[in-house]
């Protein structure tokens, strides 16, 4: 990744603003990342892959309903200790889901 100071960008700013085409730039102050700037392009890419966390409570009765009959179809079966919960250790997990 390209990297440039604060100061630059403000000097040239198109020269940058072209640089975005072939990937983020970071903008640093005092040689620390303050920003980075990136092509409209991949602004999009990001933005239509963010998702919004919300709590069980938020969701719709036809939401739950929804969520109630869904079916996971694998050929490898899965439990929820194959999850890692990197804060609990491993035997309290277990206790949690019992």
């Amino acid at each position: 990744m390209v990297s440039v100071k604060s100061t630059e960008i403000q000097k040239t700013f198109g020269k940058w603003l072209d640089k975005t085409h072939e990937g983020p730039v970071e903008v640093t102050k005092y040689d620390r990342p303050a920003a980075y700037l990136i092509s409209a392009l991949q602004y999009e890419e990001l933005i239509s892959n963010y998702r919004k966390v919300i709590t069980a409570g938020q969701l719709t009765d036809r939401e739950v309903s929804l969520l109630k009959s869904a079916r996971v179809t694998t050929d490898r079966p899965f439990n929820l200790d194959d999850l890692p919960d990197e804060d609990v250790p491993s035997d309290e997990r277990h206790q949690m889901r019992a």
